[in-house]
């Protein structure tokens, strides 16, 4: 299998444990550079999908390449994971344990030491790090765990529920940090269900249902794909009584225009024009990803 161009490839895996089976037929790539969300409900096979790109699990069938081949001890060492599961060391000091897990994927000791400064003042955690880890807040771990993913400065990070625990002030600080890194080429594969974080920050994603894709691609094309039968309209006056409309709510100072079967988007722009409407917005709605996902999983 060819992967030199993409920093992760998974090509037609299986992975079954006894008579269940976990992931079936499942392909992506990620590309370098790219935050990638990978989204399913729960069980259906997300975290078995990252344990085999990350040679937790064989696949029983296919093959999957990163960072430009097999998963090796080197690549390994290339890659930055932040489990869905925490898991610092309670009893020790914050700057203790970082370092440790630093060591633990070969940083020299005085690099460590100076990307954990670095990254101990952009956190704001440099007053806590003599603390020991249990004394710290879930979010201030949840940071900890966060740092303890990127000391090494990893090619491809892998992150699930990187949000959990943070208040809106850290998450936008750690969104703002993984565009960065996606901006020096480093690939990002990002599982959660906050789905207005995956609008937000990736282009294409994969979902996954009973160990199965269900969707895969650009998001922009796989929201056209799902549009309904509905526009948004903004106008600077009243909105006039419109023919062909089963119903209409306000929606971020706009209209939301749910049509019958038989309304176009063009019958209904005409309508506004002959009704002397002055228009400033008028466009096909299109869905959020969570009521994709809810309509596709069938939850």
């Amino acid at each position: 299998m060819n992967c030199s161009n993409s920093a992760v490839e998974v090509s037609h895996i299986y992975k079954s444990f006894g008579d269940t089976r976990a992931v079936q037929d499942v392909s992506f790539s990620v590309n370098p550079g790219e935050i990638f969300g990978l989204l399913g409900p729960n069980g259906a096979g997300k975290t078995t999908t990252l344990r085999l790109i990350l040679d937790i699990y064989r696949p029983d069938q296919g093959q999957v390449c990163v960072l430009g081949g097999a998963i090796d001890e080197h690549r390994k060492n290339h890659i930055g994971y932040l489990p869905e599961e925490r898991g610092l060391y309670q009893d020790l000091s914050l700057e203790r344990v970082l370092l440790y897990m630093a060591a633990l994927k070969g940083v020299p000791k005085s690099q460590a030491s100076q990307r954990l400064a670095e990254y101990l003042d952009f956190f704001e955690l440099t007053q806590y790090k003599k603390k020991k880890v249990k004394e710290m807040s879930k979010g201030m771990q949840q940071k900890a765990q966060i740092i303890a993913t990127l000391l090494h400065k990893p090619d491809l990070i892998i992150v699930d529920e990187p949000f959990s625990a943070l208040d809106p002030v850290n998450t936008q600080m750690v969104k703002s940090l993984l565009v960065d890194l996606s901006r020096q080429g480093v690939a990002i594969i990002m599982s959660t269900h906050m789905m207005q974080q995956i609008e937000e920050l990736c282009s294409r994603i994969v979902l996954i249902n009973h160990g199965q894709v269900i969707l895969y691609g650009e998001l922009a094309e796989i929201r056209r794909q799902h549009k309904g039968h509905a526009v948004l309209v903004r106008t600077t006056n009243p909105l006039p009584d419109l023919s062909g409309v089963t119903s209409c709510t306000s929606h971020n100072a706009a209209f939301h225009i749910e049509l019958d079967d038989v309304t176009t988007p063009q019958m209904v722009l005409n309508q506004l024009v002959l009704s002397g409407a002055e228009v400033e917005q008028f466009e096909i709605a299109l869905p959020a990803l969570e009521e994709i996902f809810l309509r596709v999983v069938k939850v």
